[in-house]
């Protein structure tokens, strides 16, 4: 395990993927369980980008994460052109690192926690990190690598019967999901707070089924006429609303999306 690749085996890694992969999309997106040679890859994309945006170096991670690598599942988005990563996401499964540090940052009981949003039963994953490179945050290529990672822990999290989604955001990636109308609840009513070199960190709550249905909402509400507000650019608002529909359904996304981590197996025959 490493949060470190160097290049070239970052490349190789990235190669062999798309060789396997059937799509002939610039964007390929895939989620693997934390052995898989892309894991790495995906953790070396979460270090590059916490790194410059909190200061978070491969000892921060290792530290913070380390307890939770045989928990998680890796979701990376590829880009065909440049034969590299574009963005990376992780997902805990059990709650993991949210449950274990929220309660202690908001001031409120894990029982307490649960109570509030009915996590008594069914599966729960942290959405723990999500990370998209730099060089793709400048255009719309930062909402595309965006929501093939969103749609890619969607279809993860259907296929791994999850119900329950709880996560810690920055304020970057909340505004990003908002925009495209993924509806949070605030962990037990709390406010932003601070959190590994994040000045206004949010915990937050959302049934796994209420993010696509959101977003789908989101999508009918911008594709009708602009009544006047002007809270965001006609140009920006089409893109917004195509996408938001895009992650909410599958469409254009889900064929160039693979999940071997998740894979049923086969009845023996």
């Amino acid at each position: 395990m490493t949060y470190a690749l160097d290049d070239l085996t970052l490349r190789e890694r990235c190669a062999t993927a798309l060789a396997e992969h059937p799509s002939t999309n610039r964007f390929v997106a895939t989620a693997v369980k934390p052995n898989d040679p892309l894991a790495d890859v995906a953790r070396t994309v979460e270090r590059m980008v916490f790194e410059a945006s909190f200061g978070l170096d491969e000892a921060t991670m290792i530290a913070e994460y380390g307890p939770y690598e045989e928990q998680s599942f890796f979701f990376l988005v590829i880009d065909r052109e440049t034969g590299l990563p574009a963005g990376a996401a992780r997902a805990i499964d059990g709650g993991g690192k949210t449950l274990d540090d929220a309660p202690d940052m908001i001031g409120v009981e894990l029982s307490e926690i649960v109570r509030q949003h009915g996590m008594y039963d069914g599966r729960i994953w942290d959405y723990a990190t999500l990370a998209v490179l730099p060089e793709y945050r400048a255009s719309r290529d930062s909402l595309v690598v965006s929501g093939m990672l969103y749609r890619t822990f969607i279809n993860a999290g259907h296929r791994a019967s999850v119900r329950h989604v709880v996560c810690m955001l920055d304020q970057a990636a909340y505004r990003n999901l908002d925009m495209l109308g993924c509806r949070f609840t605030a962990l037990a009513g709390s406010a932003p707070f601070e959190y590994l070199g994040s000045a206004a960190n949010r915990a937050l709550y959302i049934p796994l089924e209420e993010i696509a249905r959101s977003m789908g909402e989101q999508a009918h509400q911008l594709s009708q006429p602009d009544t006047g507000t002007g809270r965001r650019r006609p140009g920006l608002r089409r893109i917004t609303a195509r996408l938001a529909s895009q992650v909410s359904s599958g469409d254009d996304l889900d064929p160039h999306i693979v999940l071997p981590g998740l894979e049923r197996r086969r009845r023996p025959r």
